[in-house]
């Protein structure tokens, strides 16, 4: 069931809403950024995400195909949220950063199913075959 969240950076210089349904699923991704960042996200819709406050505290990082704006924080550095296009995965989306909802339940989050992505060979919708680590 779809529910309306608030999510922030550690500072609480970017803050959002989003509506989401954490008991649909949550993901962990191999590509270098998120396998870099230990990134667990939640997809949504771009007409379900409200940036509140921040806009001028955010840094772009985009690399290879720009695909993804990988937007971060430029007082903490927190990933709260990150934006793109990739068309094997629906096209727009905005990836949150599920460890930055503010109002999530430790018992939400452990019944949150995970999906691993094998976004580094490009096979978003395989699961790699070493996931334990992410």
């Amino acid at each position: 069931m779809n529910r309306l969240y608030q999510g922030s950076c550690h500072c609480g210089a970017v803050r959002y809403q989003v509506e989401l349904d954490l008991a649909a699923g949550s993901g962990r991704c191999n590509c270098s950024i998120c396998r870099k960042l230990r990134f667990w996200g939640a997809m949504a819709k771009p007409d379900s995400f409200q940036l509140l406050s921040g806009e001028d505290a955010l840094s772009d990082y985009q690399f290879a195909t720009h695909s993804a704006h990988n937007l971060f924080c430029k007082h903490c550095g927190v990933h709260a949220f990150h934006r793109g296009y990739v068309e094997q995965i629906g096209g727009a989306y905005v990836s949150i950063n599920v460890a930055c909802l503010d109002d999530v339940s430790d018992e939400e989050w452990a019944a949150s199913p995970v999906r691993f992505a094998d976004g580094r060979a490009n096979q978003w919708h395989e699961t790699p075959v070493i996931h334990s680590y992410l």
